[in-house]
C-alpha cells in the first residue's frame, strides 16, 4: 500500500497494532455509513425528529455495528480474499481468530435484538440467520446464483430500514412496507454492481455467482429492471401515503445516469472502472434515500 492511499490506516495501525487493525479492516467500518443511513430512515420515516434516544442507539450499535460488522468478518474469515472486496481496498489477510470474533457479533446481536421491539427483534434475527447461511459451507449461499441476490436483497434491503422503524414500537402501514420491498428490489440493482469486478477471484474459488452465470451485460440489464421495478414500488407507497409522485423521477434519473451508460460500454471497462460503478451506484441509492426521506416524512 502506498502512504498517500493509506495514510490513516497506517497511522490507526500505529496506535491499535498491526493484528488488531486487520480484526477492525475486516469489520469494513468504512460500510458503516452507508448501513447508518438506511437503518435511520426507517426510524426517522416511524417517528421523524422524536427518536427514541436509548433504544435507537442500542439498535444501531446491535444492528450496525454487531450485524453488520460480523456479518462482513464471518464473509472474509471464509472468503480469504487477496484483491480488493467491497468497503476495503488491499484487505490484511485475515486474522487467526477472525471466525470466533465474528460468531461472539452474531451471537451478542441476536440475544441484544430481543431487548428492543419485536419488528425489530425478529428482523434482526432473520439477518443473523441469513448472515450465516450466506458464508459458511456447506450451504454458502453467496456461491449459489440467486440465492446470493436473494439474501442480499431481503436482508439489506428491505430488512434493515424495517428494523430502523421496529425500534420505535410503532404500527407499521402498508405504504412504508411497499417502500421497504422497493428496497429489496433496488439492492438487486445494486448487488450485481458489486461482484462484476471480483469475478475472477470469485471463480477462483469455484463460486457461482449470480453475475458468473448470467454474464456482465445480462446482470446490467436485469439491474435496470429491478430499478424500474423498485421505484413503482416506492410509487405504490407514496401514493398510499398520498404523496407526490414527481421527486421519485429524480431517483430514478439517478439510477439510469449509472446504469445505463455502464451496461452500454461494459466490456471496455477496467476492472478499476467497474469497481468505481459500484461507488456511483451508491451515490444513487443516497439520492433514493434522501427524495423518500423528504416525500414520506411524518
Amino acid at each position: 500500500m502506498t502512504n498517500k492511499q493509506f495514510i490513516i490506516r497506517q497511522s490507526c495501525e500505529k496506535l491499535l497494532g498491526r493484528e488488531t487493525m486487520a480484526y477492525l479492516l475486516h469489520l469494513r467500518p468504512m460500510e458503516w455509513p452507508i448501513m447508518s443511513a438506511h437503518f435511520l430512515l426507517g426510524t426517522l420515516l416511524a417517528a421523524g425528529w422524536a427518536l427514541p434516544g436509548k433504544a435507537t442507539l442500542l439498535g444501531w450499535f446491535t444492528f450496525v455495528a454487531l450485524l453488520n460488522g460480523g456479518t462482513l468478518a464471518i464473509n472474509s474469515a471464509f472468503d480469504n480474499d487477496e484483491g480488493d472486496i467491497g468497503y476495503l481496498r488491499q484487505p490484511p489477510k485475515p486474522p487467526k481468530y477472525l471466525l470466533h470474533v465474528s460468531v461472539v457479533m452474531l451471537a451478542a446481536s441476536l440475544l441484544l435484538g430481543f431487548l428492543l421491539p419485536p419488528v425489530f427483534a425478529w428482523s434482526n434475527g432473520a439477518c443473523v440467520v441469513m448472515a450465516v447461511i450466506y458464508s459458511v459451507p456447506p450451504i454458502r449461499l453467496k456461491a449459489r446464483a440467486g440465492w446470493d441476490l436473494l439474501i442480499n436483497g431481503v436482508g439489506f434491503g428491505l430488512l434493515t430500514p424495517l428494523a430502523g422503524w421496529g425500534i420505535t414500537g410503532r404500527p407499521v402501514p402498508m405504504a412504508f412496507l411497499w417502500v421497504t420491498i422497493g428496497f429489496a428490489f433496488l439492492f438487486g440493482a445494486l448487488y450485481p454492481t458489486t461482484q462484476i469486478y471480483q469475478i475472477e477471484e470469485d471463480r477462483s474459488r469455484g463460486d457461482r455467482t449470480m453475475v458468473i452465470q448470467m454474464g456482465e451485460s445480462l446482470s446490467l440489464g436485469f439491474a435496470v429492471l429491478l430499478a424500474l421495478l423498485a421505484h413503482a414500488c416506492f410509487a405504490l407507497g407514496t401514493w398510499q401515503a398520498h404523496r407526490s409522485l414527481l421527486p421519485l423521477i429524480l431517483s430514478l434519473a439517478a439510477w439510469c445516469g449509472v446504469l445505463l451508460p455502464w451496461w452500454k460500454r461494459w466490456r471496455t471497462m477496467t476492472q478499476k472502472q467497474h469497481e468505481a460503478g459500484m461507488y456511483w451506484t451508491l451515490g444513487a441509492w443516497a439520492v433514493t434515500d434522501i427524495i423518500l426521506l423528504v416525500l414520506l416524512w411524518p
